[in-house]
């Protein structure tokens, strides 16, 4: 006979009544095991067998939080409020987009400051570096010249009777070296910091270029807390000003056998940390006067320009006007310095001579500004050829 069907419910499913006494209910599962099962309560049995009704889900009303610090949503409420919003534009290509804090850096004398006087003034009249889509409407530009005297720069865009002239609203501002620090500041870079505010609201910028970062610190850009402070600074007028920034900085001595990286950069780390995207301009080993650049970071967009598509350049001037002209894509490695046998030779014996001294080869590459990678080889081949 099978047993009975129970008319009371485990005391673990539900308990709505004083317990009763436990009576027991004896079953079996398949192999023969005996299950009892305890029951104190009594119970409709069509209770077991009937669904119950989920509880309903109360959607919950999102409220805004007060909080100088953080802006908090939902994820579904941030999609929401920038589905509204304008996308960015192309300012360069895939290279810089609008509302972008960028970083373009390369070794000294290549030319990064002819390229950021030339994207200021293509970009102040709505115009591109061809063929690179600048997609915004002309802007008022902030050029912050670091590097150069007013002379210079007028040489620099003067051939003979042939003056170039500038779109109006392309502004340069000069650092006066010699301005002693006003009291209610605490450091030198607050000041500058003040400085390139004012200027941003006296004009209505809506791009900044800042030529070169270095000039801004009293050391060099691997110190972490000064870069902090100042990608931080840079980032608060991108965000207060709804501003397009472009940042030049320069690359310690390296290797040209190697392609360029984002460890070419000096301070990498924290600047590229902070920035929305990077490029780098390299020097073509293959003609005089060629330049190429290549995407180091995006966030906006596609790696278009990598080492397999890196852009290649030539310096031109004409009517007095400094500037570069779209001459191709390559790969990387094409352009890239090839040691000769005996230059290849020497530097192995120079490898050897430092593993003698005892030193690793993570510390051979510092000395010789070369990867581990790559004194790894010559050792190794070192010891090959010597078999």
């Amino acid at each position: 006979m099978s047993a009975p069907i129970p008319t009371q419910i485990p005391k673990f499913v539900y308990k709505p009544f004083p317990p009763f006494p436990s009576l027991p209910y004896r079953g079996r599962f398949r192999g023969g095991r005996e299950l009892i099962i305890m029951y104190n309560t009594p119970i409709n049995p069509d209770f077991l067998r009937t669904p119950q009704p989920k509880p309903t889900q109360t959607h919950h009303q999102e409220e805004p939080i007060k909080n100088n610090l953080f802006t908090l949503h939902s994820a579904n409420k941030w999609m929401q409020l920038q589905s509204t919003e304008p996308d960015p534009q192309m300012l360069f290509g895939n290279f810089w987009h609008q509302n972008e804090l960028c970083i373009l850096f390369a070794d000294t004398n290549l030319g990064k400051s002819i390229l950021a006087v030339q994207l200021g003034h293509e970009i102040g009249r709505g115009a591109c570096i061809q063929p690179f889509a600048n997609n915004a409407p002309p802007a008022k530009v902030l050029y912050i010249d670091f590097e150069l005297s007013p002379k210079q720069f007028q040489s620099r865009y003067n051939e003979r009777h042939a003056t170039h002239q500038f779109t109006d609203n392309l502004y340069r501002a000069e650092f006066n070296a010699e301005a002693q620090m006003p009291p209610g500041y605490h450091t030198f870079e607050q000041y500058i910091n003040s400085g390139i505010e004012s200027l941003i609201k006296h004009i209505g910028a809506q791009v900044l270029i800042i030529d070169n970062i270095s000039c801004l610190r009293s050391s060099s850009t691997g110190s972490v807390n000064e870069a902090l402070m100042l990608m931080k600074h840079l980032k608060m007028l991108k965000s207060k000003y709804n501003l397009s920034i472009l940042v030049l900085a320069h690359t310690p001595k390296r290797n040209p056998a190697n392609p360029l990286s984002r460890n070419d950069m000096q301070g990498s780390k924290m600047l590229m940390n902070f920035a929305d995207s990077a490029f780098a301009m390299g020097e073509s080993n293959t003609k005089r006067g060629l330049r190429y650049l290549k995407q180091i970071k995006q966030r906006t967009g596609v790696e278009k320009y990598s080492v397999e598509n890196i852009c290649l350049f030539t310096l031109n001037k004409q009517y007095g006007y400094l500037s570069f002209t779209f001459a191709g894509y390559a790969h990387e490695f094409q352009h890239l310095r090839r040691h000769t046998e005996d230059q290849r030779q020497t530097l192995r014996l120079q490898a050897l001579q430092h593993q003698s001294d005892g030193l690793t080869q993570r510390k051979i590459a510092r000395k010789m500004n070369l990867s581990p990678s790559t004194i790894n080889r010559l050792i190794n081949w070192s010891h090959v050829s010597n078999r």
